[in-house]
């Protein structure tokens, strides 16, 4: 067994070459590319796994202690485990809460009260809402996603079309939300206040709601309604099957009423969401009739079903704890290979090799919102991807006079918007399990919910191009000079930076 106690080493003080630095990463690109372009087969594991072995292999040839490095990567994995953490919380909540008959019923009002043509409009506001006063993307997606999912599926609508506008809704309201881990995070690492953080952040965020709004209006009346997949006779046996199978009405809607109540009441997101683990086997033992250890089974296995009419079986046959552990197991791999890549310098190298290329704020700008993509493509990780360059990108911004503001809401457009757009990030690994994409089983064409997420990528767009035309970018103001004085904080001249400053 290995020796418990670590140094308490960092990065090497000789950060990596740039073509060093870049060669675990290219390389682990390329055997995921294998993996999924030649192979044909989408678990990114394996790959991600010989990334970590390689990296952490360069770090032990430039002359780091095997135990240093190992203490970085479980470093980033217990910092993220509070996202863990409410993956299994999610897991159990979409298994009690379909044995609740709380999913079934939220499908049964959605297909007799929605239409079909303002359905993607309505399932991204409808997210976003609940994101906004939920403070968590991933519980939104989990619940409210679930059962938009089966709304989409009844009415005939491509399940990329609904799952695209699910992650619109669900990850923007995380963005904006108070209550948002990666909200808070922002501001904290670049040294801003983060109610300002998020009113700077509405004129991208704004813009690119009303963008994706309009998208999926028109996609409804002009392409969704005309093609004839709607039917009126399938609605029908939809729901009656649902009310034949279980017993609908308001007593169903109480697990998410509880978790909607203690979220508006400020409480932390993962207690509220338990609660709602509790609240949905109540009401599925006292209202549906279910036994207390079939209940234990669904939390734990999923909730399955056979009811005669394929859509349901698909839809309803989830949940439980053991449907998380694919993408759990993806996110430690990830996550550890993130933090292998921190700790041997080889990220630090990468962007400290791009910050030095950089001499105006646009491009400074443009830079920190790729820098925290292309982080989130490579570590798997949005709390990385908002840190890192969160740190690094700070006092170059102070230098130029120009207030982290604008870096705040950088690393959030590259950092939480993108993580559900990469599939072997957290946020992408959970979007395909949770909303059941079956991309694991070969159904590639479900990831065209990326391209059709529109608020999450076209929010970068918009940012990149305020930077170029210097619109809602704020300059420092003098308090914001006199608390970088009196707190010590560094200020970098653009002009002046050279490599190995930025490095120390």
């Amino acid at each position: 067994m290995e020796n418990q106690q670590s140094n308490k080493g960092k990065a090497p003080k000789a950060l990596p070459s740039l073509p060093l630095a870049l060669l675990p990463v290219l390389l682990t690109l390329g055997l995921l590319a294998l993996q999924l372009f030649y192979f044909g087969d989408f678990t990114p594991h394996i790959p991600l796994a010989l990334g970590l072995a390689i990296t952490s292999l360069l770090g032990v040839l430039r002359g780091q202690e095997w135990l240093d490095i190992r203490e970085g990567i479980f470093h980033v994995i217990h910092v993220s485990m509070p996202s863990l953490a409410v993956l299994i919380v999610v897991g159990m909540i979409i298994g009690t809460w379909i044995a609740s008959g709380t999913v079934p019923t939220l499908i049964y009002y959605g297909l007799t009260l929605l239409s079909p043509s303002v359905f993607l409009a309505a399932a991204m506001l409808l997210c976003a809402v609940v994101s906004l006063s939920l403070g968590t993307s991933w519980g939104t997606v989990g619940t409210v996603g679930l059962a938009l999912m089966g709304i989409g599926a009844g009415f005939g609508i491509p399940v990329y079309w609904t799952a695209g506008a699910i992650v619109s809704g669900a990850f923007f309201g995380d963005k904006i939300s108070p209550l948002s881990d990666t909200t808070n995070l922002a501001p904290a690492v670049t040294g801003t206040n983060v109610f300002d953080h998020i009113r700077n952040m509405m004129p991208t965020t704004v813009p690119a709601m009303l963008i994706a709004l309009i998208v999926y209006t028109a996609v409804g009346f002009m392409l969704i309604e005309p093609v004839g997949q709607i039917e009126g006779g399938d609605i029908d046996r939809i729901t009656a099957k649902l009310t034949e199978t279980f017993n609908l009405g308001i007593v169903p809607l109480l697990p998410a009423l509880v978790v909607v109540a203690l979220a508006l009441t400020r409480q932390p997101p993962l207690p509220s969401l338990f609660a709602g683990v509790v609240a949905g086997a109540l009401v599925a033992i006292f209202w549906q009739g279910e036994g207390v250890h079939d209940v234990f089974k669904y939390a734990q296995s999923g909730f399955s079903i056979e009811t005669g009419v394929a859509d349901i079986d698909k839809l309803l046959t989830a949940g439980g704890i053991q449907s998380m552990m694919w993408t759990i197991s993806l996110m430690l791999i990830a996550l550890g290979f993130g933090g292998a890549l921190e700790r041997t310098g080889c990220l630090e190298a990468i962007i400290v090799a791009i910050i030095s290329r950089v001499k105006s704020f646009a491009a400074v700008q443009s830079s920190a919102i790729g820098t925290a993509f292309a982080t989130n493509m490579v570590a798997g990780d949005p709390y990385i991807s908002i840190a890192l360059p969160g740190r690094m990108y700070a006092p170059l911004y102070r230098g130029m006079g120009y207030s982290t503001l604008n870096l705040s809401r950088a690393v959030e457009e590259g950092g939480t918007l993108m993580s559900p757009l990469i599939p072997w990030n957290a946020g992408g690994a959970f979007v395909i399990s949770a909303l059941g994409l079956g991309v694991m089983d070969g159904n590639l064409e479900n990831l065209l919910y990326i391209p059709l997420a529109f608020a999450c990528w076209t929010a970068p767009v918009i940012g990149i191009f305020y930077a170029m035309t210097g619109l809602f970018s704020p300059k420092a103001t003098d308090d914001d000079r006199a608390q970088w004085d009196k707190s010590g904080e560094d200020v970098m001249d653009l002009e002046d930076h050279e490599l190995g400053d930025l490095a120390s």
